[in-house]
């Protein structure tokens, strides 16, 4: 698989390369110089999500790594379902949290690790990422006690809810997280300046997990199609997704399934009030404000890193500009459109209603609805309690990590602190 840096055109790596090396030159991300047509995609959908999420891959990667090498990988990643739970006559919801950490990133997360465990050959690697929520945990629980791994973790303080935040910072061991006083966008813009410190770099092996890293996208790529094989074969041609957007990774997934083949009419990529996107959409001007603090704070983010990668798939024509959707919504839509869900039997954290609420605006009659559902409504048990008037019970491992302190070290948005820190601890 040949993929270039859309920052430096003349940077060209294989997947094995993207994944060890995270981000490009220039803070630029990866991605695939050529997305070519699946063959017999029915056929494809007959599968079971193991065998076809390897052979999606196995397409997608051309001959870099073997049959068996991606089988295994695989095997080893996807342990748990994404089961389509119907809502309503042509409204499903895809669950995406019926992994180790409760939310959809251990799909990626967990593909990663397997990647690295390939790719690295017993070589130093440090992995340093920033969460927006739920990415911490399902790096933290992906990488916990690997061989020659340490993990860097940073996220906004007090910005993330407890039950996210004590699934990642109460590990220890090689897993390293720092409680950053600023905006998830400060957390991030720490790990660029890190990636443009050569010397850092080398000295530890840098790489990071965000969903910028080739691996943990294409690994999202196969529940896309996992959902659309849930559907009745006479609707599937009918399918308009709606992805809860805040780095816009997992809509950039929901993107390429289209483009390599995957039945998809519409997708809508449903932010919450930090809509640096939809503004974009209506005015063709790149105009991020402040990040502002809301419900649904995994989707707190004002510069998207993967904006670029969806930009270049509809500028390319790979897929309409007029089938791709993107509202903002506020909080009191969200707290509506939640309490909405609830009325119609189903129980959905913010995320998962702000997806409801933007398929809802622009769903055809017609068509199918899919909207994805990113975490288990426990990990925001507070303000899910609070809005809908319940008592959520909670899971087992939200419940043992919620019992065990917090290893966080508190750090400024400074990345002079963040440098020094990591020397310290890992050179």
């Amino acid at each position: 698989m040949q993929l270039y840096n859309l920052k430096d055109h003349d940077q060209k790596v294989s997947f094995v390369e993207a994944v060890k090396t995270g981000l490009g030159r220039n803070q630029g991300v990866f991605f695939p110089q050529n997305l070519a047509p699946l063959k017999d995609v029915d056929a494809l959908l007959d599968l079971d999500f193991v065998t076809r999420s390897a052979k999606v891959l196995r397409h997608l990667l051309g001959d870099e790594l073997s049959d068996e090498t991606i089988a295994h990988m695989v095997e080893g990643a996807f342990t748990f379902p994404a089961p389509l739970v119907k809502v309503a006559d042509n409204l499903h919801c895809l669950e995406l949290f019926h992994g180790p950490t409760l939310a959809f990133k251990d799909f990626g997360g967990r593909f990663m690790a397997q990647c690295l465990a390939q790719f690295s050959q017993g070589e130093k690697v440090t992995i340093l990422t920033a969460t927006s929520g739920d990415t911490g945990a399902a790096v933290a629980h992906a990488f916990y006690s690997k061989e020659n791994i340490d993990v860097v973790i940073l996220y906004p303080e007090g910005k993330i809810s407890q039950a996210q935040q004590k699934l990642f910072t109460t590990l220890g061991g090689n897993v390293h997280c720092y409680s950053v006083k600023g905006s998830f966008d400060d957390c991030q813009a720490m790990v660029k300046d890190a990636f443009l410190d050569e010397e850092l770099k080398s000295r530890l092996g840098l790489n990071s997990a965000n969903s910028i890293n080739i691996s943990r996208l294409l690994a999202q790529v196969c529940y896309y199609f996992e959902a659309v094989a849930q559907l009745p074969k006479a609707q599937r041609a009918q399918a308009h997704i709606s992805v809860p957007s805040g780095n816009f990774g997992n809509v950039c997934a929901a993107m390429i399934a289209a483009v390599i083949g995957l039945p998809v009419a519409k997708l809508s990529a449903t932010t919450n009030q930090n809509d640096t996107v939809p503004r974009y959409l209506e005015s063709k001007q790149w105009q991020p404000n402040d990040t502002l603090e809301s419900l649904s704070n995994a989707m707190d983010v004002s510069r998207p890193n993967n904006w670029p990668r969806v930009q270049t798939m509809l500028d390319n024509g790979d897929f309409s500009y007029d089938d791709f959707y993107s509202h903002g919504i506020d909080e009191a839509t969200t707290a509506a459109a939640m309490k909405e869900l609830q009325a119609m039997g189903y129980v959905a954290e913010p995320h998962t209603a702000i997806a409801y609420e933007g398929l809802k605006a622009d769903l055809a009659s017609g068509n199918q609805g899919i909207f994805l559902a990113t975490a288990h409504p426990a990990k925001f048990k507070d303000s899910v309690d609070g809005i809908l008037n319940l008592d959520i019970p909670m899971p087992k491992a939200l419940a043992d990590a919620l019992a065990k302190p917090c290893l966080a070290e508190p750090m400024s948005a400074d990345y002079q602190q963040l440098r020094e820190a990591m020397l310290a601890k890992l050179d």
